[in-house]
């Protein structure tokens, strides 16, 4: 009863009217004193066993990426870079229509009944994959339903963090997404590693092509994650665009650089009979290295400044101390109090905004058309020529180092841009990807003979066109 006492409800009745503009500031007090009356009243049982249930979560997270098993070329002799590619594909189909099925499910149902349900799918599915090599032909159309389905049953991961919103209170949920998170990338780093327990040692593989290939990949989903990250606060400070304009044009372009990388998949497939892996993989890097460059500011025309839609307010509201904040910000700290319309253009706290010219809109397009271009050529070809140069040995943890390279560039592009971007403008940001994917070019030039097939390179096979 004295809890019910203290209860944040328990004001009188039409208080909330008194508080004017302090009542959003209350209602955020309230909730932390809510949770900390929650934490207070639970009982040590009920605390071990939601946090039971919570690990429980981590460790299916951890089982649902460890299943992510690489996949052999050499399992069918048919199965070519195209196929690879709806292969590698299959996975993210399969988890991009089971997620709101599942999630759907667990809001009607007990949440254990998806995730058994998506668990049984997974085991079946890597059942299949194992004995996959069996048949005497369709092989890689095994392998694809294999790897569909391991995507399907990973659809769980949608029912995990749901579960784990609600079993954990404000102040947990932080480290228990965080959580979550590492035992997701733990299980897709090392899962593969279990391959390397049954290692072949007739021939050896060429390690110099594979640090290479890792490079290469590094830089293909860096400047990829750099193009994602930076569409729209660079829309939004060339153009004036609002934040749901950025999001729906950029939504817009985004859509048709996914239809137009389908397309690219189609056609790797011939592309790649006339004129080998190595050269697509040059001339896709190529395409991406003239869509940076096209990104470069070459007019004279400057940008719209955020600053003049500001300067007649006779209450400046930006202290010294909101200088340092990050540019995603300064649209919200810059409004008046009565000023309802959200500032646009480039904020005159970014220094570059006032001697950068803009970047045209046509210039934004075509670099949008030519990365989408380049980036699936790109990205299947190394997935290929890295299986090629492998061989018939086990790939788990090759390809698990791969992956690893693969994470790797995803978090350090977006850190990169955002930083590089803010202080120094895009004329820096783009030069140095140029910079980077000039560099990749020059490795790949060094390494081009080393790329073939292991079979190619003992000698058991002839080179074509590889």
């Amino acid at each position: 009863m004295a809890a019910a006492g203290f209860a944040p409800g328990a004001r009188p009745e039409g208080q909330e009217s008194l508080l004017g503009s302090a009542g959003a500031a209350a209602d955020d007090e309230e909730d932390d004193d809510e949770e900390e009356s929650r934490d207070v009243i639970e009982t040590q049982e009920h605390y071990k066993s939601r946090w039971r249930s919570i690990w429980i979560m981590y460790l299916t997270m951890f089982l649902s990426s460890i299943e992510l098993t690489p996949v052999f070329l050499q399992i069918d002799p048919t199965a070519d870079a195209s196929f690879l590619g709806w292969i590698i594909a299959s996975y993210s189909i399969g988890q991009m229509v089971a997620s709101p099925l599942f999630g759907l499910w667990s809001n009607y149902r007990p949440r254990r009944e998806p995730l058994v349900i998506s668990t049984a799918i997974s085991v079946a599915a890597n059942c299949l994959y194992a004995y996959v090599h069996l048949p005497h032909s369709h092989n890689k159309y095994y392998m694809l339903t294999a790897r569909a389905l391991v995507g399907f049953g990973a659809g769980n991961v949608a029912v995990v963090r749901s579960y784990i919103a609600g079993a954990t209170s404000l102040t947990e949920r932080t480290s228990a997404m965080a959580n979550t998170s590492a035992c997701q990338a733990v299980g897709f780093i090392l899962g593969p590693g279990s391959d390397a327990l049954n290692q072949n040692t007739e021939g050896s593989i060429d390690h110099i092509a594979v640090v290479a290939l890792n490079i290469l990949f590094f830089v293909i989903l860096f400047v990829f994650a750099v193009f994602e990250t930076i569409a729209t606060p660079l829309t939004m400070d060339m153009y004036s665009w609002t934040r749901k304009e950025a999001v729906f044009y950029n939504g817009i372009i985004l859509s048709t650089i996914g239809i137009e990388s389908v397309i690219v998949f189609m056609m790797v497939k011939v592309l790649s009979k006339k004129t080998g892996e190595r050269a697509i993989l040059h001339a896709g890097l190529l395409i991406v290295l003239v869509g940076f460059f096209i990104l470069l500011p070459w007019g004279k025309k400057l940008p719209n400044i955020q600053w003049q839609e500001i300067r007649n307010n006779s209450i400046p509201r930006t202290a010294p101390s909101e200088m340092l904040v990050p540019f995603w910000s300064l649209p919200d700290l810059q409004l008046p109090s009565n000023h309802t319309v959200e500032p646009v253009g480039c904020p005159v706290t970014q220094s570059w905004c006032l001697n950068t010219p803009m970047i045209y809109l046509a210039q934004y397009i075509s670099s949008d058309v030519l990365i989408g271009l380049g980036y699936p050529v790109c990205n299947v070809m190394s997935y290929t020529l890295y299986s090629k140069v492998l061989g018939p040995k086990p790939q788990g943890v090759y390809m698990g180092w791969l992956t690893a390279s693969g994470s790797g560039a995803r978090i350090l592009g977006p850190i990169f841009v955002s930083q590089i971007y803010t202080h120094l403008g895009p004329r820096w940001a783009f030069s140095l990807i140029c910079g980077v994917v000039v560099v990749s070019l020059l490795l790949l030039e060094i390494v081009y003979k080393r790329l073939i097939a292991f079979s190619i390179r003992y000698g058991r096979m002839q080179e074509d066109n590889c």
